[in-house]
């Protein structure tokens, strides 16, 4: 029944979060295209269940950057808007599309890329893709990124194992109020 009220849930807030927040979602996208010239980011990650998905965000670094995970790319890349909308989170808004379409939650263990091998293995092993990725969850909001493969694992699987419909909450609760810093970069 919790999973079924979750997904309702999710449903809902990520419906009403962007009818409600289609102005602001239009003024990031106007300044991104002035930032970038291409404002909307959409990048293949591991779903549920192994399946593919293409995840879409504000684009935080110069078009062209590699494809590898934030903790591997160099600072560098990062644009000026683009650290503005990290470290205000406003770059995952347009996730609530992927919420609407059921690819993710918003609460879950964060969408990898198929090339994180060594991630995708310890996940695999615990179970995490049982689940629907997530926007939100214990990992992020403790700042645990993808760089520690194993840690992070560890911490999806005790979230699932133990999210309950108030976990639900505070995790969302605790990432709108700038819990967790998003995910680490090279400095340069």
């Amino acid at each position: 029944m919790t999973l079924l009220l979750i997904r309702l849930l999710d449903f809902l807030f990520a419906f009403f979060g962007l009818l409600f927040g289609f102005p602001v979602l239009i003024i990031l996208t106007i300044i991104g295209y002035f930032d970038t010239g291409s404002p909307i980011f959409i990048q293949e990650r591991v779903g549920r269940n192994k399946k593919p998905f293409n995840l879409i965000k504000f684009r935080t670094m110069s078009v062209g950057t590699a494809s590898v995970a934030s903790h591997l790319a160099s600072s560098a890349s990062i644009t000026k808007f683009g650290n503005f909308l990290r470290k205000t989170k406003l770059d995952e808004l347009p996730q609530l599309w992927n919420v609407v379409k059921g690819e993710m939650s918003l609460v879950g263990p964060r969408p990898n890329l198929f090339n994180q091998e060594e991630l995708i293995k310890e996940r695999a092993s615990r179970g995490v893709y049982n689940v629907r990725p997530g926007v939100t969850g214990l990992a992020q909001v403790n700042e645990i990124d993808m760089s520690t493969p194993e840690l992070l694992a560890k911490t999806d699987e005790k979230m699932i194992s133990t999210l309950s419909l108030l976990g639900y909450f505070k995790y969302i609760l605790q990432t709108v109020t700038g819990k967790g810093s998003g995910d680490r970069v090279i400095k340069d």
